[in-house]
């Protein structure tokens, strides 16, 4: 081959390669635009529970956590639900105990409000989204995470309904009052209560969404057939990507929720995206069983949390890339549209089990970016940012009348 002749190869790849680079800037530039156009809901962020657990400036930019003001206003986070999470042990101790648990942490979030009304507002309808927005305003609609605080007094749904909840977990890990959870293989009611039952149509009938994060598959269907709203998944992934890891939603049950005009929003921990941190959580679960049978000591006792300390430090967990998340939005989309599918980060909830680039709020123009090189359009990227689950909370609110 002659220099001339390679001088001109060598030309064009540079020239190819520099061409590409400017096409990747400006599609990323194109991401954040986005990520700061849309009003970008996040099915559940677990900041409630950390600042019960340890008060900080989240007005500010913080150290710790996934959530602050500044790395939201950064990642064009403008409607986080804030998780109302009430731990299943609460279900256990003294009558009212969850609920008052939920009561605490609802103040919280109206706190926060009230001590920073210029950056953050609480949203009790579907377009106070929208009017925060224009204002420059982060919403705080808020759904509580497990249906425990409800106890066995049906007028409680009223009374968080009134309280500003706008979707309610019906369990958590453990069964409780209403229906059986996705970690239990023997669920104490296969499915919905008797009780439950009604909890599903109280909450269509004052305006609350009903979510079947964390349910039993059994309970799911159940759900599906006595609701007259659609249903979200708070912070669901794909069970195909882990298939022994029953938090996550079968292809079955992502076909019947989109059939009801439901929403997925894919959580992005780890263990719900790949199967090799699933396998790992599981095995640290029944690693913790074992240990805590065989020495009789309870979770929550100082030497079981050294113990498990102990055990993370010598099986480190797998990283998994923030890609995986669009794989999980792929597959939504191919498999019922892209009308069913949405985001629920689980930020402050699912600990360091975060993919990598996807490991804050201020992270999220990265999946957009993801989305918009594998082809999405704006307009696609404008449902799962909020399109989906705005629909599905309009639509509850006219089922309920409460506009």
């Amino acid at each position: 081959m002659s220099k001339s002749i390679l001088f001109v190869l060598c030309l064009a790849a540079t020239s190819a390669f520099a061409q590409a680079q400017t096409d990747t800037a400006a599609l990323r530039q194109k991401a954040i635009a986005l990520a700061h156009r849309l009003p970008m809901f996040d099915g559940h962020i677990d900041l409630p529970w950390r600042l019960y657990e340890k008060m900080e400036d989240v007005s500010v930019r913080t150290k710790g956590g996934n959530f602050d003001y500044e790395r939201a206003k950064i990642g064009g986070l403008s409607a986080p639900f804030m998780s109302i999470y009430v731990p299943s042990s609460f279900q256990k101790k003294a009558p009212n105990a969850a609920k008052l648990m939920a009561d605490t942490l609802i103040d919280i979030v109206e706190g926060l409000v009230k001590k920073n009304p210029e950056k953050f507002a609480l949203a009790f309808r579907s377009k106070d989204v929208a009017e925060n927005f224009k204002k420059g305003l982060i919403s705080f609609p808020m759904g509580m995470e497990n249906g425990a605080p409800i106890g066995d007094d049906l007028k409680n749904v009223e009374y968080f309904q009134k309280r500003g909840v706008r979707y309610i977990t019906l369990t958590h890990a453990e069964d409780n009052l209403i229906c059986g959870t996705s970690y239990s293989l023997n669920n104490k009611w296969n499915g919905l209560s008797a009780f439950g039952k009604q909890v599903v149509e109280e909450m269509n009938r004052v305006g609350i969404i009903i979510d079947v994060a964390h349910v039993s598959d059994k309970t799911i269907e159940q759900v599906l057939e006595i609701s007259r709203a659609p249903v979200i998944a708070s912070h669901s992934s794909c069970r195909v990507f882990t298939p022994r890891f029953m938090r996550n939603l079968p292809d079955d049950l992502i076909k019947k929720i989109a059939k009801g005009g439901g929403v997925v929003q894919i959580n992005f921990g780890t263990m719900f995206l790949d199967s090799t941190v699933s396998d790992h959580f599981l095995a640290r679960r029944q690693a913790m069983l074992d240990w805590s049978t065989a020495n009789k000591i309870a979770s929550g006792d100082p030497s079981y949390v050294a113990y498990e300390k102990e055990w993370n430090k010598m099986h480190v967990a797998p990283k998994v890339p923030f890609e995986r998340i669009a794989d999980h939005i792929d597959h939504v989309r191919q498999l019922v549209g892209i009308e069913h599918v949405g985001l629920g980060s689980d930020f402050d909830g699912v600990g360091e089990s975060l993919p990598v680039g996807m490991t804050d709020v201020s992270m999220y123009p990265n999946l957009i970016f993801e989305l918009l090189k594998r082809g999405y359009s704006e307009h696609d990227i404008e449902r799962i940012c909020y399109r989906n689950t705005l629909r599905v909370w309009q639509k509850v609110e006219k089922v309920s009348g409460n506009q």
